[in-house]
């Protein structure tokens, strides 16, 4: 009987330690994914920001140039007037 309780120790040992491993593969492999993404993802941003600089340059013009301006020149009334209430 006390023979029995050892092997059955030891292969728990064994299966509760490749658990541990199979665990912390799965976490390092998760982990090194969003590293690969990580980096990908950050040249994306960094290739569409200096196409977007490279454009506004090139175009010569903001392409958020015209909103908050005040190149309107008539009031909500005015305009309610002349053009909602014919």
């Amino acid at each position: 009987m006390t023979i029995l309780k050892i092997i059955l120790v030891g292969l728990g040992l064994i299966f509760g330690g490749l658990i541990l491993l199979w665990a912390l593969n799965l976490v390092w492999g998760l982990l090194w994914y969003l590293v690969i993404f990580g980096i990908i993802g950050g040249l994306a941003y960094g290739g569409y920001r200096l196409f977007t600089a490279a454009e506004r340059k090139a175009l010569g013009s903001d392409p958020y140039g015209g909103i908050g301006s005040g190149d309107i020149n008539m009031s909500w009334d005015e305009y309610d007037k002349k053009y909602l209430h014919k």
